[in-house]
């Protein structure tokens, strides 16, 4: 064959387009519902990907229950049933569609699901109750405060309470929550943006690491478990590489993008470029302790604004915390003075990290402590972000996350982890849901913490 002869898009590398979600056209409904029959109809010839989300089932069993058993017998009004199901993973896109570009046809599923929930956004508005749970600061503003603290707490505890709030605002009443924190991590630190050692360490840069990380501390790390953020700066100090954390920041954005109001992830976008971009002109390694939020900044911001310098500048500078580690290590600048073994770890790898395609940084650093014996999980969890705990979605969440559940579970470790702590969060759920055993979940830098023994 000619080396200019077709080939199938996933024997190269996939070329993710830029989302051009500022142009007119791609908001025109008919054009929308265009480019769903096209897609779905390349998906109902292929249907590789109908192990991922409940998109593809759906859309398979609407083809096969309508009269021609074929897309142009699904009304277009069910493609939002379709369309609701899909929670940007990514993982079809990134390793499932063999029609991705460079292919001729072209197929981005998540960024055709992503327009469609932008276009029902901008027509709608959204759903007061998913724009709620989506405004991560509003609710997280609420960390922190004497009374209300612990009165949230108990009220997401309370039966009777979680059925009115079910009710009220979507959330289901099955779903586990996080508590909120006593107090929010940024309030936390002596000296917010600046390292807590009396002396900061000689930063000393590596072949293939910075020499100082800056932490964007995420919306679950300072409202609900400040204790990561803590443990990741005690593993830091402990190698002395010097750390800061942004002057100002707010969600990511992630939440909001799930939903489709992409103005939304712009506003957000304008507060927290600035503070992240003077840190990585400063020469910092940027990290967050929730792959969603890294990879909003890595792949998501930068799809959506491709000719905006400083968002890919941010870009380049951001790491997955592993990663770093790992590379540090390569570079020599990590100690290995392990003092306590962690046993048996089941660990979840969450597809907001795998399709980061940087490897299996995480699995690769637990692995090298001496006494760790780790079991990895490569598949949904289900929770996927606001998608686990929304009263409509919650049921299948748990369905999806049942062969994850079953593997862990019969790994019959002594900690759960998971990149996600919120994935982690549903997975411990669904082993006590299913399994009637209750586990001890730890995110995975905790575990290098304890390893450390510091």
């Amino acid at each position: 064959m000619s080396a200019k002869g077709p080939r199938e898009g996933n024997l190269e590398a996939p070329t993710r387009h830029p989302l051009d979600w500022k142009n007119p056209e791609f908001y025109d409904a008919t054009q929308l519902d265009d480019e769903l029959e096209r897609v779905f109809d390349i998906c109902h010839g292929c249907r590789r990907c109908v192990s991922l989300c409940e998109s593809f089932p759906t859309l398979f069993d609407l083809i096969d229950e309508s009269e021609t058993f074929e897309v142009d017998g699904v009304a277009k009004q069910d493609y939002k049933n379709v369309v609701d199901e899909c929670y940007l993973c990514d993982m079809c896109y990134m390793a499932k569609c063999p029609y991705v570009p460079p292919h001729p046809w072209n197929i981005d599923f998540p960024h055709l699901m992503l327009r469609a929930k932008a276009v029902e956004h901008q027509r709608t508005g959204g759903k007061t109750s998913d724009n709620l749970i989506a405004s991560m600061d509003t609710v997280g503003k609420l960390s922190g405060i004497p009374l209300i603290t612990e009165t949230i707490n108990t009220v997401n505890t309370w039966e009777p309470a979680r059925k009115v709030i079910e009710k009220t605002l979507g959330i289901d009443a099955h779903a586990k929550l996080p508590p909120l924190a006593k107090r929010k991590f940024r309030q936390q630190l002596n000296q917010p943006h600046k390292p807590s050692l009396q002396v900061a360490p000689k930063v000393i840069a590596g072949d293939r690491t910075p020499g100082k990380v800056a932490l964007f501390a995420t919306c679950y790390v300072n409202y609900n478990e400040p204790g990561i953020g803590h443990d990741f700066i005690a593993v830091l100090e402990h190698n002395d590489i010097p750390w800061a954390v942004a002057e100002k920041e707010v969600c990511c954005g992630m939440p909001k993008l799930e939903q489709g109001d992409l103005l939304g992830v712009e506003a957000l976008k304008r507060i927290n470029i600035p503070h992240l971009l003077k840190l990585a002109r400063d020469g910092y390694a940027i990290t967050a302790l929730v792959p969603s939020c890294t990879l909003m900044f890595k792949q998501e911001l930068p799809l959506m604004f491709p000719n905006d310098s400083d968002v890919l500048e941010v870009a380049a500078a951001f790491w997955d915390p592993f990663n770093y580690l790992v590379k540090r290590d390569k570079d020599g600048l990590i100690k290995t003075d392990f003092k306590q073994e962690l046993g048996s770890i089941a660990y979840h790898t969450p597809c907001h990290g795998r399709v980061q395609n940087v490897g299996k940084k995480t699995e690769e650093f637990l692995k090298s402590i001496p006494g760790s014996q780790v079991h990895t999980t490569e598949r949904c969890s289900g929770h996927a972000g606001t998608y686990g705990i929304k009263r409509e979605s919650h049921e299948h969440a748990m369905k999806i996350g049942k062969p994850v559940f079953k593997k862990m579970h019969e790994a019959n470790a002594n900690y759960i982890a998971s990149d996600c702590p919120l994935g982690a969060l549903h997975i411990v759920q669904g082993i006590h849901q299913f399994y009637n055993t209750d586990v001890q979940q730890a995110h995975p830098i905790s575990l290098v913490r304890k390893a450390y023994g510091i």
